[in-house]
């Protein structure tokens, strides 16, 4: 089955895959502290804005730039909803409203095939971890918080479901997510909160 581009959520871990039939030639890279999604040296160029965008961004409040191991929130996602929702996080949004104001001013990406938008946000509650996982359709905006690995996917499995995580890792997560059975991987990045920050994960399959 070909679902497309999907996250996974966790109130602990996150995970992104890029899985693309047009344009395979991408991995992640990170720089900054920035995990970003990028034509690797050989690929052919395209103006396509959808291509290449920041996939995961870490921050505090007060804080747009945090490193990784520093950071209060991770945001996760296929596009550049990434940097607005991460900056209403470090404005002091709370996440629901973060993915919320951010996916329906971007809207479905403007493509032939009206591709969604998807995003998830860890954060914290009271000392306790939280994760937040949404989607904007052409037909509508999810946004649910959730307790257990839940999924959601530009294709197919366009509403947010549970999905059987084995990992416990970001390592573990971007490997399980790169080799899941989902049609034509092309790379993946994890995210696990560790305490006081995020440990990162990238598998670019050789990339």
């Amino acid at each position: 089955m070909y679902v497309g581009r999907f996250i996974v959520v966790a109130p602990s871990l996150a995970g992104y895959r890029v899985s693309s039939r047009s344009f395979p030639d991408r991995r992640v890279i990170e720089r900054d502290g920035t995990l970003t999604v990028a034509p690797t040296p050989d690929a052919e160029e395209t103006d396509n804005p959808y291509v290449s965008y920041n996939c995961a961004r870490f921050v505090s409040p007060g804080e747009p730039e945090s490193e990784p191991t520093e950071a209060d929130c991770a945001v996760i996602g296929n596009g550049s909803q990434v940097d607005p929702i991460a900056e209403k996080l470090a404005s002091g949004y709370p996440a629901r409203d973060a993915l919320a104001t951010a996916l329906l001013a971007l809207d479905y990406e403007k493509d032939a095939y009206d591709t969604p938008r998807i995003a998830g946000v860890l954060d914290s509650a009271e000392g306790e971890p939280v994760a937040t996982i949404g989607i904007v359709r052409r037909d509508a905006l999810l946004i649910e918080e959730v307790d257990e690995p839940t999924l959601v996917a530009t294709y197919e499995r366009d509403t947010p479901e549970a999905f059987s995580l084995d990992a416990a890792s970001a390592e573990g997560v971007a490997d399980e997510l790169y080799d899941h059975h989902f049609e034509h991987a092309v790379c993946a990045a994890a995210v696990e909160r560790t305490g006081a920050g995020f440990e990162v994960a990238i598998e670019n399959g050789g990339r």
